[in-house]
C-alpha cells in the first residue's frame, strides 16, 4: 500500500508541476527588488458587476479588458469602521493608511467621529469643526519621507473624498476648502508632512475650492490658493493645450485644475478645455519618473461613481472603459521606462461597489455598437431572440439597479413599453427596485476586484481587507 501511495504522489507531482509540491515557505516567498515606482489605480464605484457589464459593452462576453489581463488578483473587503457599506472617504483612507475609519472621515484615526461642517461666512457648509481624533500617515507622506515624488490625478475635484484621502486629514469629506489648503506649502492649513514642496503633480477639477468667493469660488477666507502656489514657483495650468505644453523633463511641481467642479463625462468632454484621464496620467508619469528615488502616483477614475449614482449605466461603462484604457497606456509607458517592471508596482482596484446588476437570463449580445445596444439593451430570450416580458407583460432591460431614481409605480404594463432606442440612449437611467431621490443610487457592500502587475504583485491574492492593501504595497516597496 505504501508503494502505491508513493507512486500516486509521484505521478501527481509530474502532472501538477513542481511548484504545487513546494514547501509553504518556498511557495509563499517573494523575491524581487523593492518597488521604486508605485501606481495605484482606483476606479471609484467600479464593482464587479460594473466590470462585467463593461467587458460585454466594450469587447463582448468573451473579450478581455486590460484589468482582466493583470497577472495577480484578489478580492477586497470594503466595510468601514462604522458601516457595512463604505463611502469613498473611509475606503480610500483604508487603502492609503491601513486604518479603518468612519464613513466621511479622511486619513484620521479610528476614533475620529465624522463631524459635518458648519456654515462659513458665505453661507456654505464648508467650515470645519473637528473634535477628537488624530491624523494617520498615508502612503504619500511615507513616500515623501523617502525622497520620492508624489502625484494625484483624478476626473473629479482634487478635493473630493478619494483624492483628498491621499494627502489631507479632515474629520469630514465636505471640508473641501480645508482639503485644498492642505496642498499649499507654507500656507495656513498646509499638511507639513508632505515636505517643503508638497505634491509634485496634481491634476483634475475643483478650482472653486482654490478661489475666493469674490472671484466666484467657494473660499470665504479670501485666499487665492492657485496664486499662492504660483508665487512659490509651482506651474499652474487650466486647459489641455497648457498641459500638453508642459515640459515633462523639468522638476518643478505642476498643478492643473480644468473645471470649477468635477470634470465632464469623457463622452461629453470639450477636449480643448479638459484633458482626458490618459492624457493627465501620461503627463504625470513623465514628470514623476524623473526622480531617481522613484514615485507614487494615484490615478482615480472618479466619474464612474457619479454615473452610477445617477443610475446611468451607459455613462458608467464608458467611464470604466476610459479608466481601463488609462491603465493600459500607463503599463505601456512604464514598460518604456522599466521594461520588465522590475522596479514598478501597478495596482488597480475599486473603493466600493454599487447596486448595478445584470438581470437573467439574457442571450449573448456581444459588444455594443452604433446599431446594436448589446448589454445596454432589452432582455431577449436565448432560444428565439424575442424580447422577454415581465409578469406585467412589459419588456425590461438587461442592466438594472437595486435602487435608484427610476422606478415605475404600479404595473409596468400600464406605462408605455420600453424600446431599444430609448434604453440605449446616453442619458437613459435604468429602472431600480427601490426608488431614491434623483442622483442618490447607493453604494453596495460587495467585495471588489483588485489586479496587480510588476514588482511585488505576487503578494496580492485571496480575499483581503482593504487595510491589508496598504501593508502589501509597503512590503512591495520595502518600507
Amino acid at each position: 500500500m505504501r508503494l502505491t501511495l508513493l507512486a500516486a504522489a509521484s505521478a501527481l507531482a509530474v502532472l501538477s508541476g513542481c511548484a504545487s509540491v513546494q514547501p509553504p515557505s518556498q511557495a509563499l516567498s517573494h523575491t524581487h527588488a523593492p518597488a521604486r515606482n508605485i501606481i495605484f489605480f482606483l476606479g471609484d464605484g467600479m464593482g464587479i458587476n460594473t466590470l462585467t457589464a463593461t467587458r460585454i459593452y466594450a469587447v463582448g462576453e468573451d473579450g478581455e479588458l486590460t484589468l482582466d489581463t493583470l497577472p495577480e488578483s484578489a478580492f477586497v473587503k470594503t466595510f468601514s469602521n462604522d458601516a457595512q457599506v463604505t463611502d469613498s472617504a473611509a475606503s480610500m483612507s483604508a487603502y492609503m493608511t491601513g486604518v479603518k475609519v468612519n464613513n466621511n472621515v479622511l486619513s484620521m484615526s479610528t476614533d475620529t467621529p465624522a463631524s459635518a461642517p458648519a456654515l462659513d461666512a458665505s453661507g456654505n457648509k464648508l467650515a470645519g469643526r473637528c473634535g477628537a481624533g488624530r491624523p494617520v500617515a498615508p502612503l504619500a507622506e511615507l513616500a515623501k519621507q523617502r525622497g520620492m515624488s508624489v502625484g494625484v490625478v483624478t476626473t473629479t475635484r482634487v478635493t473630493d473624498a478619494t483624492p483628498g484621502a491621499v494627502f489631507a486629514h479632515v474629520c469630514h469629506r465636505a471640508m473641501e476648502n480645508d482639503i485644498a489648503a492642505a496642498l499649499v506649502p507654507g500656507g495656513a492649513g498646509y499638511n507639513a508632512a508632505l515636505g517643503a514642496r508638497g505634491l509634485d503633480v496634481l491634476l483634475g477639477g475643483g478650482s472653486d475650492y482654490f478661489t475666493s468667493t469674490a472671484k466666484g469660488g467657494k473660499r470665504s477666507d479670501g485666499r487665492d490658493l492657485l496664486a499662492e502656489l504660483a508665487a512659490q514657483g509651482v506651474r499652474t495650468v487650466s486647459d489641455s493645450a497648457q498641459l500638453n505644453a508642459v515640459d515633462s523633463s523639468a522638476g518643478t511641481p505642476l498643478v492643473g485644475l480644468f473645471a470649477p467642479h468635477d470634470l465632464s463625462f469623457d463622452s461629453m468632454r470639450d477636449a480643448a478645455k479638459q484633458p482626458s484621464l490618459p492624457q493627465m496620467a501620461g503627463k504625470a508619469i513623465g514628470i514623476l519618473a524623473n526622480n531617481p528615488k522613484g514615485f507614487l502616483l494615484v490615478v482615480e477614475g472618479g466619474m464612474i461613481d457619479l454615473a452610477l449614482h445617477n443610475s446611468n449605466a451607459r455613462r458608467a461603462l464608458q467611464e470604466t472603459v476610459v479608466f481601463d484604457n488609462t491603465l493600459k497606456a500607463a503599463i505601456a509607458q512604464m514598460r518604456s521606462i522599466d521594461p520588465d517592471l522590475k522596479n514598478t508596482l501597478i495596482v488597480a482596484t475599486a473603493d466600493h461597489d454599487h447596486s448595478l446588476l445584470l438581470n437573467g437570463y439574457a442571450r449573448r449580445t456581444g459588444k455594443t455598437t452604433p446599431t446594436e445596444p448589446g448589454v445596454l439593451g432589452l432582455m431577449r430570450r436565448v432560444d428565439n431572440n424575442e424580447i422577454k416580458l415581465d409578469a406585467d407583460g412589459a419588456p425590461f432591460t438587461i442592466i438594472g439597479f437595486g435602487n435608484g431614481e427610476h422606478r415605475v409605480q404600479g404595473s409596468r404594463g400600464a406605462v408605455p413599453h420600453l424600446t431599444s432606442a430609448q434604453v440605449s440612449a446616453d442619458d437613459y437611467r435604468q429602472e431600480a427596485v427601490v426608488r431614491t431621490e434623483p442622483g442618490y443610487e447607493t453604494h453596495s457592500g460587495t467585495d471588489v476586484y483588485l489586479g496587480a502587475i510588476g514588482a511585488g504583485a505576487a503578494r496580492f491574492g485571496g480575499t483581503i481587507d482593504n487595510t491589508r492593501v496598504f501593508e502589501l504595497i509597503k512590503a512591495a516597496a520595502g518600507w
